[in-house]
């Protein structure tokens, strides 16, 4: 970074800076557990030479504090992935059944904004279409922060719900379904070749949740792939410059995204495999009746703790997820 010329390149030289400040987190962290350790060694000793009731006390909430913490560390070093460290792109999209399957898009809309507000991840609403009665149509959103989309790449997949409908006059239980796709945000330096003859593009009136305007003109715009059929849309900004900037950024992590995905089928299949990938996994079930449970069926992992999951407790799931393609790997 002391080198004249360091800032010749300067998407480079910010990438290379992030990096860095990166490293130096993990680097960190790592010596304020290790001294956390030996804080919890002394305290210890202290306990065994004259037993004292705050002491002790004092220990075990040191302890349980520091478990969390190197529980958090152990899941960030996971991530090791060429773009783990992105920020995350996800879009959801209820399946068939009108007002009850948007309603549980919304309901996974407010899972995952809490989880990343639980996090310190800030949320940008990119694009939101309103349910006819309740819910949503569709939500894109992007979530900012270090190893966002790390963690939420494994949300990747639909979620099933399983509940007394509060729309269904005879309480009669009923399962709903929401595909979520998460992508990372890719940088300029990454530059996927899209022919502009490819592209339809459409501009239409932005209008935010609850219906209510964030702009009067056609700023909101829609870009269609033709080829691959890929859509995406961008409301997030006044101008539709910004917009269509935006939207062709998340075009880009699409089309990245497939082509990830058809390497993954090419390569299962010389190793003759079954993989499943794209919308038709259903990866996870959220059972509010006639019992409470939610279960990650790739992993197993479950919990009976159902509001605090749509509260954004998911650090579970995704530790399981993470774990689990660490043991494939391996």
């Amino acid at each position: 970074m002391a080198d004249p010329s360091f800032w010749d390149n300067a998407e480079q030289a910010q990438q290379l800076i992030s990096d860095n400040n990166a490293n130096k987190d993990a680097y960190n962290q790592f010596n304020h557990l290790a001294s956390g350790v030996e804080e919890l060694e002394v305290l210890l000793e202290m306990l065994q030479e004259e037993p004292d009731a705050d002491i002790e006390e004092e220990l075990v909430t040191a302890m349980q504090k520091l478990n969390e913490e190197i529980a958090t560390y152990e899941l960030s070093m996971l991530l090791d992935e060429p773009y783990d460290r992105n920020n995350a792109i996800v879009e959801l999209h209820p399946g068939a059944g009108g007002t009850e399957s948007q309603d549980w898009g919304s309901m996974l809309l407010r899972m995952y904004t809490r989880w990343a507000e639980q996090h310190r991840y800030q949320v940008e609403m990119v694009d939101y279409q309103a349910g006819d009665e309740a819910g949503i149509k569709s939500v894109t959103l992007l979530i900012k922060g270090h190893n966002a989309y790390g963690y939420l790449k494994s949300e990747k997949g639909v979620h099933r719900l399983v509940r007394i409908s509060p729309f269904d006059s005879a309480k009669r239980r009923h399962t709903s379904f929401c595909s979520v796709d998460v992508m990372p945000e890719l940088d300029a330096a990454i530059a996927i070749d899209i022919n502009p003859d490819d592209l339809k593009i459409d501009t239409y009136r932005a209008s935010g949740a609850g219906g209510q305007h964030i702009n009067k003109t056609e700023s909101a715009v829609r870009i269609t792939h033709l080829p691959t059929g890929t859509v995406v849309a961008s409301q997030a900004q006044r101008s539709q410059l910004k917009n269509r900037e935006q939207a062709m950024g998340m075009l880009q992590a699409k089309l990245y995204q497939l082509e990830v995905e058809k390497q993954e089928q090419e390569a299962a299949a010389l190793r003759g495999e079954q993989l499943e990938i794209g919308w038709g996994s259903q990866i996870r079930s959220y059972v509010f009746h006639p019992y409470s449970m939610v279960k990650d069926h790739r992993t197993n992992y479950e919990t009976g703790n159902v509001q605090a999951v749509m509260d954004g407790d998911l650090d579970g799931f995704i530790d399981a997820y993470l774990k689990s393609k660490l043991t494939e790997a391996n």
